[in-house]
Parts: C-alpha cells; sequence; structure tokens
C-alpha cells in the first residue's frame, strides 16, 4: 500500500517518451489537489486496521491514515468496511495521507482566530504538553485549556490527551497579550446533545432495543441505548418480583429491551425487559380452576392477608380470614412469613383483574365435616375455654371445632349473672352436647346436664313401689304437685286416688285378710286409716307410693299410699 513516489496521483511512464514538462505538470496538480484537500470533507471506506492505524480507501492512488487511539472509547469498535467523512491534512514520510475527522481548519493567523471567536466556530488543535492548571494546545498560536473544560477527569485519561488532535472553541482572545484560551468540553456537551435528539427523533414508542447496564439504583437501572440513557425500572424488568436490580443485573451487562414511553421534552425513556416475555396471566385459567390444592412462596404480606407467589408474575391472596380454622388472627404473620412455601386451596379465579383467592385453612381440611358424627347430641366432651363473653363461654372441643356454653347451662343450682364470675381462659371443662350444626359450624354444649342434682342422686336411690312421704305444694285439675326433697318433684292424680277407695267400699269381706288387717289396724291404729281416708290439700304432708319412675325424662309419678 505505501507509496514514496512525489507523485502519488499520476501513473509514472517508463516510457522514453514521456518528457519532462508532463512529469512536473503532474506534480504541480498533485500538490494542488493536496492543498485544497483540506477544504473539504471525502468519505473514506476502512480497508485496514494495523496495531496502531487504520487505513482507508478515499479515491487517491494512495490509502489515508488515521491513529487507532482516536477510536478508543467509541461505543462500537472500528471494522474493515466502515465508511465516514475525513479531512486531508497532508502526507507523512511513508506517503500515505494523513487524515482527521473533523470538517475544521486550523487558524493560519490572528484574523483567522478573532473570526473563529467572533463566529463561535469550532477549530482544531493540537495538545502539546500537560501544564499547571491544564493543557497547552496548539491552535497556530499557543493557546490554553483549562483542566476541568478538557472533557476528562481522570489523570491517566489526561495523560492520553497529549499529542492528540481535538476540536475545540475559543472562550477567550486577546491579541495584544497574545492569550488565547479554548474549551473541548462545550464541543462534546454540544455533540452530546445533537445525538441525543436525533437518537429522540429517530425512537419510537413499541421499539425494541438493544443496550448496555450503565449504573444500578434501588428503584431500577440506566441503561445506555446508543447515546441515551433509558430508565427500567425494577417492576419492568421480569414478571416475577425482583427486590432489587441488582439481583438480576449487573453494570456493563447487554440486554434487550422494549421501549415503553418517550418524554422528548424532558429526555427520558421508559424501558422494560419482561415486556418482551408472554404475560403469565393469559394461561391462568388454564393452570388453575376453583378448588385445586398449589404450592407457592409467600412473598409480601399485608394487614389484610398474605400473597403468594405461584409462578413468576402470578400471585394468589390468602385472606386472614383464610388462614386458620382454629386461631382468630389478628395479622398474618402469626402464621406465615415472607418465604415461607405453603399448600393453598384455590377459591377463586379473577384472570380480568388478576386475583386469585387462596386458601390455607382448606388445604389442611375442614374440621367440620364429620362433627356431627364424632360428637353426637348427648355425647359428653372436654376442652379448654378460648374465649369468653357476656352471653357465655366458648370451649376447643378439638382442633379446629368450638362449641359454646350458654350462661344458663353453666349451672342448675344457682342463677349465674356474667360467665367469668365462674369460669376463666383456659380452664378445661366437661360439658354435654345439647345441638350441632355443621353447616353454620355451630354446637351448643351444656355443663349443667353433667351436674348431679337433687333430682338425679334421688332417681338413683328410689324405684317404683317404694313408699315415700311429701308435702302437697299444689293441687289443680284433680293433680297434685308433691314436693319429695329439694329441687325433686313428683304428680300424683287425685281422681284415680279417690275413685279407688270408693270402689273398694261395697266390696265383700275378705275374710283370708283379715289378719293382716287386724295386724295393720293394731301397728297403726285407727288413726292411720282416717289419714289415708282424709281429703288431699296443699300444705298436706302424707305418704305416697311411687307408680311410675323415668330416670331419663326425670318424672316421677305418685299414688296415695
Amino acid at each position: 500500500m505505501s507509496d514514496q513516489n512525489p507523485f502519488p496521483d499520476s501513473q509514472v511512464e517508463t516510457e522514453s517518451s514521456e518528457s519532462f514538462g508532463d512529469l512536473l505538470s503532474q506534480y504541480e496538480r498533485s500538490h494542488s489537489r493536496k492543498s485544497d484537500a483540506g477544504n473539504r470533507q471525502l468519505e473514506g471506506t476502512v480497508v485496514a486496521i494495523t496495531a496502531d492505524s487504520v487505513l482507508l480507501d478515499i479515491g487517491y492512488k494512495t490509502e489515508g491514515i488515521l491513529p487507532l487511539s482516536i477510536f478508543e472509547g467509541a461505543r462500537e469498535p472500528v471494522r474493515v468496511g466502515d465508511k465516514f467523512p475525513v479531512t486531508v491534512k497532508g502526507r507523512n514520510p511513508e506517503g500515505y495521507y494523513e487524515l482527521t475527522r473533523f470538517n475544521v481548519a486550523r487558524p493560519a493567523d490572528w484574523p483567522a482566530l478573532e473570526r473563529a471567536f467572533a463566529e463561535k466556530s469550532t477549530i482544531v488543535g493540537t495538545v502539546t504538553a500537560m501544564v499547571k492548571g491544564g493543557f497547552s494546545v496548539d491552535v497556530g498560536v499557543r493557546a490554553f485549556m483549562p483542566a476541568s473544560r478538557s472533557g476528562v477527569r481522570e489523570a491517566s485519561e489526561m495523560e492520553k490527551l497529549v499529542g492528540q488532535e481535538i476540536r475545540c472553541r475559543i472562550t477567550k482572545l486577546d491579541t495584544t497579550e497574545e492569550d488565547v484560551v479554548v474549551d473541548r468540553r462545550v464541543i462534546a456537551e454540544e455533540e452530546e446533545r445533537s445525538v441525543k435528539e436525533q437518537r429522540y427523533s429517530a425512537m419510537r414508542e413499541g421499539d425494541v432495543v438493544i443496550g448496555t447496564v450503565r449504573n444500578l439504583a434501588d428503584y431500577g437501572a440506566f441503561v445506555d441505548i446508543g447515546g441515551v440513557d433509558g430508565l427500567l425500572h425494577v417492576s419492568d424488568i421480569s414478571w416475577a418480583r425482583v427486590s432489587s436490580p441488582a439481583d438480576v443485573l449487573s453494570v456493563g451487562q447487554q440486554i434487550e429491551a422494549k421501549v415503553l414511553k418517550i418524554d422528548a421534552e424532558k429526555q427520558r425513556i421508559s424501558l422494560g425487559m419482561k415486556q418482551l416475555q408472554p404475560h403469565p396471566w393469559d394461561s391462568v385459567a388454564e393452570k388453575y380452576t376453583t378448588g385445586n390444592r398449589v404450592r407457592g412462596t409467600v412473598s409480601r404480606l399485608a394487614d389484610f392477608g398474605a400473597f403468594v407467589e405461584l409462578e413468576p408474575g402470578v400471585e394468589g391472596l390468602i385472606h386472614i380470614s383464610e388462614m386458620s380454622w382454629v386461631k382468630r388472627v389478628r395479622k398474618p404473620s402469626d402464621i406465615v412469613s415472607i418465604g415461607d412455601t405453603v399448600e393453598v386451596v384455590i377459591l377463586g379465579v379473577n384472570v380480568g383483574e388478576q386475583r386469585l383467592s387462596l386458601g390455607l385453612k382448606q388445604a389442611l381440611g375442614d374440621p367440620w365435616v364429620d362433627v356431627a358424627q364424632r360428637f353426637p347430641t348427648g355425647s359428653a366432651v372436654e376442652g379448654s375455654i378460648t374465649s369468653i363473653t357476656k352471653f357465655g363461654a366458648f370451649v376447643q372441643v378439638s382442633e379446629g371445632v368450638e362449641g359454646m356454653i350458654h350462661v344458663s347451662e353453666i349451672s342448675a343450682e344457682k342463677r349465674i349473672n356474667h360467665p367469668q364470675d365462674v369460669l376463666k381462659l383456659g380452664q378445661v371443662v366437661k360439658a354435654q352436647v345439647l345441638a350441632v350444626d355443621s353447616e353454620r359450624r355451630l354446637m351448643r354444649l351444656s355443663m349443667k346436664q353433667l351436674v348431679p342434682t337433687g333430682l338425679d342422686e334421688y332417681l338413683a336411690e328410689h324405684n317404683p313401689g317404694d313408699v315415700v312421704t311429701g308435702r302437697v305444694s299444689e293441687e289443680s285439675g284433680g293433680v297434685a304437685r308433691v314436693e319429695l326433697g329439694e329441687g325433686v318433684q313428683g304428680t300424683c292424680r287425685i281422681h284415680a286416688a279417690a275413685s279407688a277407695q270408693e270402689d273398694a267400699k261395697p266390696a265383700a269381706a275378705d275374710l283370708s285378710s283379715l289378719t293382716s288387717m287386724l295386724q295393720a289396724r293394731w301397728k297403726g291404729g285407727s288413726s292411720a286409716t282416717a289419714k289415708k281416708s282424709e281429703a288431699i290439700h296443699a300444705g298436706q304432708v302424707r305418704s305416697f307410693r311411687i307408680a311410675k319412675l323415668d330416670r331419663e325424662a326425670k318424672i316421677i309419678e305418685l299414688e296415695i299410699s
């Protein structure tokens, strides 16, 4: 590729007929072209890349050359075949055309510098050295560039500027003092704004872009998408719940994302990664149906319940009322914790509102299903008191099953005004099942039914035919109520007793029983007979015979003895 011929744009003829004048003419045309080249841009095509240089075809017989260092820090590496505009500065000792990518000229004199300063135009200069506070720059004259306006911050990067050709703008010009100050950073900022404006104008919502993660924050990641930054919010990284962007992304990572929103005025771009994946709720109706048992992970807790992630992007809610059959749950953390794996039953599916209702207690089985069989009416149960109200006390009969003892069923011997007068939380009591309603989850219990009373003891100690003594407490409608003891009453039909006496009077004397009659009169005397024939009235104390005794129904029927 090197062409040491001082006449690069002519084909050297070896024929003897060629004159010296022709050669001189070609030389002049070549140098004229060379001097004009710096005033216009050419399109260069990369044809080769060496360890420190990039060779470009610029349409001349000899290639142009650019230092490879000017491409350092570029978003994409230079490749063979790339095309971009260049300007010819001159030729190097090897014969290659020295190129620049800047379409600006070097000021040749002070008037040129004054025009550049007045027009605020961009000029080219070469950084010659690092000096105190900045750099010395050759822009046709010696100029000073403050370090803060160099566009670099690191000391190592500043050192690399020495020897480089830069574009800058004159910010101060004093011809008298020959004081010139230039600024490189302002050019870079203007170009950055221009690139952003072009990028914003070219980009559309819905576009899929490739970007590089530049920075991570708690709320998301900033992604470089070709000269502009887009914000990838943490909620748009994945359909699964992401606690921190750093859990799934890293600085320098290349990602594919969708442009969700563009705000050109505020220069903000919102990106999303999850939007490039199928929405998980699209298949929820097929995967999850009411009554299914599924497993998931508790992802977060709220006052009203716990959210369970069944798969990335699909969460269901266990309401606080669906957590336990046994406990009165005050807060979800009493039952579950974030990160717990739980088995639940799907209670409801609403794809439109993206809601799943879940039940934790249902997965454990309903303890009320067979309560009527396990605790039939009349059976005795035992359990601890779980709560006390003014109308009664609740007793845990078994896991998930509670029964209620009404205040009237606590004691048969005395009136109870409030259950807490005789009962306390945690106390173990025995009770009898009065009724069970499995659908309404209600069980009525009674303590007094299991406590022996005076009537129970009386029934246990007597049998039909026994002669007992009692006091007539009331007589009405031919029936007398008789008090046999404290809390023990019997009934006696008066008419039936009187009729039996009348029927016995006309009967013929039974001689065989004469002896027994005489003995009875001798033992009891005439007063006993008189007592028996005396009319029954309230307050009377006399003997009765038990005609019927029903221990289950607790009924005692008497007859006059």
